[in-house]
């Protein structure tokens, strides 16, 4: 009798067991988190720069699988350009795609993270510093000082911007008193101490606002964009290279609380996806922009200038003005361009020292 309990004992526990292990193997596909979904959004309605948002957001999506999506908005979607800082810092919005000076009326100490006065470098080395030479840990700071709630990552060197679009060949600084001329930034600043008259505009209202005479000059980013834009069919002088943007990158920010939750697998991704697209950006861009300076010259009939060097040596002395003014009002603004002092002069010395004359060789080959 008592062999006949423990066999049924036996018998039962194991069928419970077996239950049991069934649940266990079944419950993984129970138990599967949602993928978590940030909504972001570009300042860019159309065009290669959203594209380009698009590329860091693949990236993501890519690496992350089901545990986590961005979902991408294009300009105007949730907020105002102007307002997507603030919508990311309340959270109204997870994350957005945009450069710092859409949102440097804030702190001019901004526009130095990407629109500032050139030290001999570009666009790559600007990223150098904000990565190894302390960029980074000041751009946090001044995202503490003014009690923003979000995370920045820094992607997409972006060549020297041309100088834009005119109605003459400018050979001189003279000619371009009194114009009212387009830009954003500290780049505002500094053309206003050459003396034009400077109205900031997004990118989308920048033709009509040439075409109907509300300013008479513009620059914008490059010739893709431009080209998009219809800037060839207002103006037919496009001068190429300039100081007043020599060097910018897209800004990826994050509302912190939100990336703080994530794990750190997930916020790694976010942040590494953002240095991957560096490569990508350069490669890609740098192709387009090419081909399309060539259709606004062979279809389009546009004179494609270099700016003289005396206009660029002007916005240079212009620059010092600027920086000289804004730093004896703002102790920060002061830290963060000696910073940016003390690595071009490390870094270019050694570039410009060991870089040999791209442009002898291309004159050997091309003419």
């Amino acid at each position: 009798m008592t062999d006949n309990l423990n066999r049924r004992k036996f018998m039962k526990g194991s069928a419970l067991a077996a239950t049991a292990a069934g649940a266990t193997l079944a419950s993984p596909a129970l138990a599967q988190s949602e993928t978590t979904v940030l909504k972001m959004q570009a300042a860019w309605g159309g065009g290669i720069f959203l594209e380009n948002a698009q590329s860091y957001v693949d990236r993501v999506n890519a690496m992350a699988g089901n545990d986590l999506r961005i979902d991408l908005l294009s300009v105007g979607s949730v907020v105002k350009t102007s307002q997507m800082q603030d919508a990311v810092h309340r959270g109204v919005l997870d994350a957005a795609h945009y450069v710092p000076a859409y949102w440097y009326s804030k702190s001019k100490s901004a526009s130095l993270f990407g629109t500032g006065p050139c030290f001999g470098w570009s666009s790559q080395e600007v990223l150098g510093w904000v990565n190894y030479g302390g960029g980074q840990e000041l751009f946090d700071e001044l995202m503490g000082n003014l009690g923003l709630n979000v995370v920045s990552f820094f992607n997409s060197p972006m060549p020297a911007q041309p100088l834009g679009w005119f109605k003459e060949e400018i050979t001189d600084s003279a000619q371009m008193k009194g114009l009212k001329y387009r830009t954003v930034g500290l780049a505002a600043d500094v053309m206003l101490e050459m003396g034009l008259s400077v109205v900031q505009l997004p990118g989308g209202e920048i033709q009509p606002a040439m075409k109907s005479g509300l300013i008479d000059a513009a620059e914008f980013n490059n010739p893709t964009s431009d080209r998009d834009f219809g800037m060839q069919d207002v103006a037919k002088f496009y001068h190429l290279a300039s100081f007043h943007q020599s060097q910018e990158f897209f800004e990826v920010t994050f509302n912190k609380k939100k990336f703080d939750g994530l794990p750190a697998e997930l916020q790694a991704i976010l942040k590494y996806a953002s240095e991957a697209e560096n490569s990508n950006f350069y490669w890609n861009n740098t192709k387009r922009y090419a081909d399309d300076l060539t259709r606004l010259q062979d279809e389009s009939g546009v004179n494609v200038i270099r700016t003289p060097d005396s206009v660029m040596a002007d916005q240079l002395e212009a620059w010092d003005v600027v920086v000289d003014r804004i730093s004896g009002e703002d102790d920060f603004f002061a830290r963060v361009l000696e910073s940016q002092k003390v690595y071009a002069k490390s870094v270019m010395k050694y570039l410009n020292l060991n870089q040999p004359d791209y442009k002898l060789a291309y004159k050997h080959y091309f003419g």
